[in-house]
């Protein structure tokens, strides 16, 4: 166990969180963080911050990525094909802000990911046969792992 109370917190939230909890909790943290990061636009350090948010989102995404692509993924070619559109939507973008940054452009990411956090994964869920299969089935396992800051 970490001496730190909140390394301590996180470690248990990794250990209890289902997949699919697992994924929304990851994704709005990376909101948040860019949320923060828009609304402080003019600290000091912005620059540093802004890299390590927007590289902690797009190694997410990435993760969706993999999952999407897996052969195992019970999801519908249709949807799993928008996913992936949209997860090379937001590569684009996370790209065009580390090469021009701009707060605004911040809007979009945080937006995409507020809304799969607030209800597309259960949607989805819901679509296929079982309503325990998430859109990643494996994410979670994969995200266990992964450092939540």
């Amino acid at each position: 166990m970490s001496a730190n109370p909140l390394n301590a917190y996180q470690e248990v939230e990794k250990a209890t969180l289902s997949g699919r909890d697992l994924e929304s909790t990851v994704l709005m943290r990376a909101a948040m963080r860019l949320m923060d990061i828009k609304h402080n636009w003019d600290k000091p350090d912005r620059e540093a911050e802004l890299d390590e948010a927007l590289r902690y989102n797009q190694r997410v995404w990435t993760f969706f990525q993999a999952e999407l692509l897996n052969a195992d993924n019970p999801l519908p070619a249709e949807i799993k094909r928008n996913l992936l559109s949209l997860s090379v939507f937001v590569d684009k973008r996370t790209f065009d802000v580390m090469a021009f940054p701009v707060a605004d452009k911040l809007d979009i990411l945080i937006s995409i990911n507020k809304k799969y956090c607030s209800g597309i994964t259960q949607q989805l869920c819901l679509s296929l046969p079982s309503a325990s299969l998430c859109a990643f089935p494996t994410c979670g396992q994969h995200l266990a792992g992964y450092t939540l800051r």
